[in-house]
């Protein structure tokens, strides 16, 4: 007997979704609550957990099919109709199974065999046969296998073939080739006099730089290394030292790290698809444009450093700019509500309440889970709502609903080091607020009725917005009473800890 596991709402006015990957296969079994597949909607992309236990009997919708709410997926069962014709394959594979064991005895013992062969003599010399055992010429299957020897065996193997006078020219070509390069016996072929001899002056000058005698090409009469040689030498090699340790401090910054998608062409995702879709439609249907100013949050700095250890261990969330940014903006949208209003035909809709989106960078693209109420939190509220709502973003464990609802959205651009950009409208929004990156540059104050040059923490706060219904005044006044909310640095109250 089996069971339907069908598409479940996924929200409110969520009415289909597409498979993007199947967690299971057929055959595989589950348990209640297992995740069996994820799926991807306008809203959210999310996990849909198994209500039964048993083991999949059949899938019936394939990956990036789209399919309306209600929908059948896939059948799971108790595994009977799987379990009957398995067992047929099975006995008769085993014949099959039986001739087929020797052979891979020899494999795994073959396998033995050229993982030992590093050891040098009768080791590497037993395994020889196997591969070649119908050889005629055994000498010449030994110097064949003993030429595909790592390095460290080559010397013992090429010693046999150093002592015949070689009348097989093509056998030993290979090996004799490196053993004559190696030999440190050779005579020069420049010098009547022999290259080992040196006189104790140079070989004891030579130990105390660290030359290497048998490197050197003399200059002296009949070609003898002289003092002169071997200080040339130690000098070329701390040159070349020195340089190789100062090349790190001269190098620029690390070399970039191509990504794999260079070169590909791959298609869209289900959540790429609709930001495209709502940012073009956004940009169709309103008329928007940005405003900038800049804040000088100093005080907003020296308040977070001051209380940010005892807000990690009072709230396990880091006190970061952000949790300041939004609280200011939702308490401006309360005196500047046509920030937060909406466009409805030729009305224009001011909600109660002020539900603040926050744009979260995933790997699926951006996502805006709202923080409810925001206007009623303190930082503390904020700040975990933040943690809270990012981290399950970025696990995929968000609810529909947590991405619906938000009337004003706040993205925080300077997270990755820019001092501000021109952040697009979403629909049914009229503003969006983008924060930049927090720096510290001169800057000139007033101070008791005369100015003076200080250093300064400062951020560039971005508006963009609707001017349907936001005109460019309404724009300044709202970034005015966030700036001085946040050059004001009361936020005694509403630490929250």
């Amino acid at each position: 007997m089996s069971e339907s596991v069908n598409l479940p709402a996924l929200g409110e006015s969520v009415t289909e979704g597409t498979v993007t990957r199947w967690l299971k296969n057929v055959g595989d079994r589950v348990e209640v609550d297992e995740p069996l597949l994820e799926v991807s909607t306008d809203k959210v992309d999310t996990e849909i957990p198994s209500p039964v236990a048993g083991v999949i009997e059949e899938i019936l919708v394939a990956e990036d099919e789209t399919v309306e709410v209600g929908t059948a997926l896939v059948r799971i069962g108790d595994g009977s109709a799987a379990e009957a014709p398995a067992d047929e394959p099975e006995a008769a594979a085993e014949p099959e199974q039986a001739p087929a064991a020797p052979a891979e005895a020899e494999a795994e013992e073959a396998e033995v065999a050229s993982s030992a062969a590093p050891a040098p003599g009768e080791d590497s010399a037993a395994s020889a046969p196997e591969p070649a055992p119908a050889v005629d010429p055994a000498a010449a299957a030994q110097q064949e296998a003993a030429s595909q020897q790592p390095a460290a065996s080559q010397p013992e193997a090429t010693q046999p073939s150093s002592e015949q006078p070689a009348p097989s020219a093509p056998t030993p070509s290979p090996a004799t080739g490196s053993s004559e390069t190696s030999a440190p016996a050779t005579p020069a072929p420049n010098s009547g006099a022999p290259v080992g001899y040196v006189t104790p002056l140079v070989r004891k000058l030579a130990n105390e730089k660290g030359v290497d005698i048998s490197t050197l090409t003399g200059s002296g009469v009949g070609g003898r290394i002289r003092k002169e040689d071997v200080l040339a030498a130690a000098e070329a090699a701390e040159t070349a030292a020195s340089s190789t340790t100062s090349a790190p401090a001269s190098t620029g910054p690390a070399p970039i790290e191509v990504s794999p998608l260079r070169g590909t062409t791959v298609p869209m995702s289900r959540l790429r698809k609709v930001v495209a879709e709502r940012a073009v439609q956004s940009m169709q249907a309103m008329a928007q444009l940005t405003s900038v100013v800049e804040v000088d949050v100093t005080k907003v700095a020296a308040f977070r450093d001051a209380n940010k250890g005892a807000f990690l261990e009072k709230t396990g969330n880091r006190l970061s700019f952000l949790p300041f940014f939004t609280l200011a903006a939702a308490e401006a949208l309360k005196a500047h509500p046509k920030l937060n209003a909406t466009v409805d035909g030729d009305s224009i809709v001011y909600p109660d309440h002020e539900h603040v989106a926050m744009a979260v960078d995933t790997e699926r693209g951006l996502l805006t889970p709202v923080i409810k109420n925001a206007s009623d939190l303190d930082l503390a509220g904020i700040a975990g709502q933040i943690a809270d709502l990012a981290q399950r973003t970025r696990d995929n464990k968000l609810k529909p609903d947590e991405l619906a609802g938000g009337t004003f959205t706040v993205t925080n651009t300077g997270s990755r080091g820019a001092l501000f950009d021109t952040p697009v409208v979403f629909l049914p929004q009229v503003a969006i607020l983008g924060t930049g990156i927090v720096v510290k540059r001169p800057v000139v104050i007033k101070a008791d009725g005369s100015e003076s040059i200080a250093i300064r923490s400062m951020v560039y706060l971005a508006l963009s917005y609707d001017h349907r219904i936001v005109d460019g005044a309404d724009a300044a006044r709202f970034l005015v009473a966030v700036k001085e909310r946040l050059e004001g640095g009361d936020f005694s109250s509403k630490l929250g800890i």
